[in-house]
């Protein structure tokens, strides 16, 4: 996988547009200058994390002696599953006023799991797993995923004046499409080498 593709498929994967109204919802009884700032310490909580399973993750796949073939097949799986949640997304289970009137968050739900939630951090591990001799590229598609995320979230009354409900929800079942097609190239070249170096 090459350093753009990557990010690309991080930043589907972070899925920030699709997040916007969650983020506004849950931010929306607090003032907009502590609100910026509450933001941006969630968004620093979840860059550390992602730095952390990125040069971590390597070492806990060769612990537990797993093979580049089941990582690239479980990938492919992992990825396929967040596409369909994102084309069919599950029934909002709290009301934004419900949400509006909890204290205000502190790692929980922002950084975790909104912007690094676990088909993220798994995703990280099976890339310094794909090829540790490229954990620099590894590391610029997360931080190249991460600000595209931070800008999104950072200006997110913008953009969502700007696309509305159902323009987000539009590029939100976008993304998942072409996440789709990610997930199963992805299945696919890890089943090919399965049978490669099967006997």
């Amino acid at each position: 996988m090459e350093t753009w593709s990557a990010a690309v498929t991080l930043i589907f994967i972070m899925d920030p547009l699709g997040n916007l109204p969650i983020f506004m919802s849950t931010l929306k009884s607090i003032e907009p200058k502590r609100r910026r700032l509450i933001i941006i310490r969630e968004l620093l909580f979840s860059l550390g994390l992602m730095m952390l399973f990125l040069f971590s993750g390597q070492a806990v796949l060769d612990f537990i002696s797993v093979k580049q073939e089941t990582v690239s097949i479980a990938g492919g799986i992992i990825l396929f599953l967040i596409a369909l949640r994102m084309i069919f997304p599950a029934p909002k289970t709290k009301a934004p006023d419900e949400q509006a009137n909890q204290p205000e968050p502190f790692l929980v739900p922002l950084a975790i799991p909104l912007i690094a939630g676990p088909s993220l951090l798994a995703t990280l591990i099976l890339l310094s797993n794909q090829d540790p001799s490229r954990m620099f590229d590894w590391t610029i598609a997360a931080f190249v995923a991460w600000g595209v995320t931070a800008v999104i979230l950072l200006f997110s009354g913008m953009f969502h004046r700007l696309l509305g409900e159902r323009g987000l929800i539009a590029v939100e079942r976008l993304m998942g499409m072409i996440l789709v097609m990610i997930a199963i190239q992805m299945l696919l070249d890890g089943v090919a080498s399965y049978l490669e170096i099967t006997p």
